[in-house]
């Protein structure tokens, strides 16, 4: 890729929660660098969740500021960081959506993708998602993402991003198919975040219809929920 170098993990990790936060929490936008360190280590919706500290933060703050992707502000107490992708590499919003991603969870599919994306940007369906992939990954300046090999019983090809450079070679390899069971597990594989995306739906809708439940249940004076079928 000829637009910048390569980055580091961390340094991607960085870059893509200042872009993440930037489009789902903006009255929190700019972040500080606390705010950053969190995003950064959160357990959910990371592939490989890491443990950085605020100095290695700060570390990757001045390197990505050093190639125009970060700017820094002054902002009550604390110094307040945004990211300058769009300014940077001239792609657009919908772009930088599905780049933040996949430099945040690795490898996903358009349908993973356009799941995952949907707090940033809400892609009308798959084929608007691979649209955007296929003009990034053909940029005149050079590729930001990759198309990956299809995975044996997969129903569709994953895309990796290239700003930390060439996708490693397991990852460019097909994997052999060895039967019927293979392609099973490869096309699991395929349609785990998609299922993950569900289950957290569903928790969620769970939560909310248990405290209105309660809720009525209180107002109604009961106590317990239930009926005694051998009452008169």
């Amino acid at each position: 890729m000829s637009t910048i170098r390569s980055l580091s993990l961390l340094e991607t990790r960085v870059l893509a929660v200042l872009s993440e936060k930037h489009r789902t929490v903006p009255d929190s936008y700019p972040l500080t660098l606390n705010s950053l360190v969190a995003g950064c280590n959160q357990k959910t919706s990371r592939n490989p969740i890491l443990e950085i500290s605020e100095a290695d933060a700060q570390e990757a703050l001045d390197s990505l500021k050093g190639l125009s992707l970060v700017t820094e502000s002054s902002g009550g107490r604390a110094f307040r960081y945004s990211h300058n992708i769009d300014g940077v590499l001239k792609i657009p919003s919908q772009s930088i959506a599905l780049l933040t991603v996949l430099m945040l969870r690795g490898p996903q599919t358009a349908g993973e993708l356009r799941i995952a994306s949907d707090r940033m940007h809400n892609f009308a369906d798959i084929s608007s998602v691979e649209a955007f992939l296929e003009e990034l990954a053909e940029r005149p300046s050079g590729g930001l993402v990759v198309k990956l090999p299809r995975l044996p019983g997969a129903r569709e090809n994953r895309w990796a991003h290239l700003l930390s450079g060439p996708p490693a070679k397991d990852l460019l390899a097909a994997p052999i198919s060895s039967g019927s069971h293979g392609d099973s597990d490869a096309d699991s594989l395929g349609e785990l975040s998609d299922l993950k995306a569900k289950l957290a739906q569903l928790e969620g809708e769970l939560a909310s219809m248990k405290t209105l439940v309660a809720r009525i249940c209180t107002e109604l004076g009961i106590s317990e929920i239930g009926v005694d079928v051998n009452r008169d």
